[in-house]
C-alpha cells in the first residue's frame, strides 16, 4: 500500500475538491423551447392542464433532464441528493374516493409548480433555484406530465 506525506496528501485532497464541487454540473437554470405546445396565457393554471399530452410529455423529458436530473436523477431515479420525484404524489394513489383522489392531485400540481417557481430554502441555504422567470408555465407543466410518467405508484 503506497503512503503519502501529509503535504502531499493535502494536495492531493484539495486539486480533487473542485471536481466535487461540480459533480452536479452548471446548476443555471436552462430555458425550455415549449413552441411547440399550446400557450397558457400569464395566468397561472391551478392544475396541470398537458396531463397525458404526448407533445408536453416530449418537451417535459428534455426539460426535465436540462434542469432536473442533475439533482433529481436520471428518469426521476433520485440518488439521495434532492427528492426521488417519481414519489411525487403517492399519497394519492391509495385514496379510493375518485373526488379526494382528484383534490389530491390537484393540491400536488400546487405545491410542484409553487416549488418550481419559487425553489426551496431552509436556514439560508438553497436547496433548490428558483425557476421563475427562467422556465415559463409551459415548461414547468409539460416537466410534470412527464413525472407523472414516471410514477412510482400509478393512479
Amino acid at each position: 500500500m503506497q503512503t503519502f506525506s501529509r503535504p502531499l496528501l493535502a494536495l492531493l485532497l484539495a486539486a480533487a475538491l473542485p471536481a466535487t464541487a461540480l459533480a452536479h454540473g452548471d446548476v443555471t437554470p436552462q430555458a425550455v423551447d415549449t413552441s411547440s405546445l399550446p400557450k397558457l396565457g400569464d395566468a397561472w393554471r391551478a392544475e396541470n392542464p398537458f396531463r397525458k399530452n404526448d407533445a408536453a410529455i416530449k418537451v417535459g423529458t428534455s426539460a426535465y433532464n436540462q434542469n432536473c436530473a442533475r439533482c433529481h436523477g436520471l428518469e426521476a431515479i433520485s440518488g439521495g441528493i434532492a427528492p426521488d420525484l417519481r414519489k411525487l404524489d403517492n399519497e394519492c394513489a391509495s385514496l379510493k374516493d375518485a373526488n379526494k383522489k382528484n383534490a389530491c392531485v390537484k393540491e400536488i400540481d400546487d405545491y410542484f409548480a409553487g416549488t418550481v417557481r419559487r425553489g426551496r430554502t431552509r436556514n439560508g441555504a438553497v436547496y433548490m433555484p428558483p425557476f421563475e422567470g427562467t422556465l415559463n408555465q409551459e415548461a414547468v407543466w409539460s416537466i410534470k406530465a412527464y413525472l407523472e410518467t414516471r410514477r412510482e405508484k400509478p393512479l
